[in-house]
């Protein structure tokens, strides 16, 4: 009998809704032809069982070639989790907003986790919990960051066949805005004054939400290099306050270190137009 040589790939869940982990299930024909190429070893979403035979524990038994992480380190067990997964892959790539970002639990950040959990909890002395929810590469190194909530399939494939075959993958780093113009969408903030998050925003969804008259939301994090300082001039432009814009970032990527200028930007008082209109004679 033959010894199985595929590659082993691994796939974790941290706090997190399992939107990442299903996008993979969620493949299809592609996953049959994946799992001929790759020996999927553990993967509780999808089985019970470590590499098809004895029963999975949470932390696996590995070594795995590649290691898929969705969530994000919430407790103190997930910190010991996540520095034991890291010894045991050869790569590690996390997936989504909330490995990536701290996700939407990351909302706790700003604010009192011992309120909140008074007040969600009938019994709070027994909810053990960190007062921050931090992305993965905050405990340790990331080989990739597949940004989305959820990630998109088809970049999410192509992740997985580029760490498999040696190469890096084929990911752009350009915004939304791209997205758009590529659809042929017309500019929900020019024609209608609408905000959108778009020029910030890392491209992934296909211009989703543009697509059908909504702005867009942010869904898959921060852009290389955002121009904050131009996005918070053209949302109050389009109406919205101070508070609202650190509201409209402070969602699914609340904790992007690189939406973290925004806070202060948007309660400063807006600065002068170096280009008003000129006043009619």
């Amino acid at each position: 009998m033959h010894a199985d040589t595929r590659p082993t790939l691994a796939v974790w869940k941290f706090a997190s809704c399992d939107g990442c982990q299903l996008t993979l299930l969620d493949c299809e024909d592609e996953l049959l032809g994946l799992a001929d190429q790759v020996r999927i070893s553990h993967f509780l979403e999808m089985s019970g069982a470590e590499d098809g035979r004895e029963p999975a524990t949470l932390n696996g038994i590995g070594p795995y070639d590649l290691s898929l992480v969705e969530g994000s380190v919430t407790t103190e067990e997930d910190v010991r989790r996540i520095h034991h997964i890291r010894r045991i892959s050869r790569r590690l790539v996390t997936i989504g907003a909330c490995a990536t970002a701290g996700g939407v639990q990351a909302l706790r950040n700003f604010a009192d986790v011992e309120q909140f959990r008074a007040t969600v909890y009938a019994s709070p002395q027994y909810i053990a919990t960190l007062a921050t929810s931090t992305p993965i590469s905050a405990h340790v190194p990331v080989d990739f960051e597949l940004r989305g909530c959820p990630i998109d399939r088809r970049q999410l494939l192509e992740v997985i066949t580029a760490f498999l075959a040696g190469r890096k993958p084929n990911i752009p780093d350009h915004s939304v805005c791209f997205e758009c113009k590529r659809r042929g969408n017309t500019c929900v903030t020019v024609a209608h004054g609408t905000p959108c998050l778009g020029p910030v925003t890392h491209a992934g969804c296909g211009a989703l939400c543009p697509t059908y008259g909504r702005g867009c939301y942010g869904c898959f994090g921060p852009v290389a290099n955002p121009n904050l300082v131009a996005m918070v001039r053209q949302l109050r432009q389009d109406g919205m306050t101070g508070r609202d814009i650190v509201r409209i970032f402070r969602t699914f990527n609340a904790a992007s270190p690189e939406y973290a200028p925004v806070a202060e930007l948007a309660t400063q008082e807006p600065p002068e137009d170096p280009h008003p209109p000129e006043t009619p004679q």
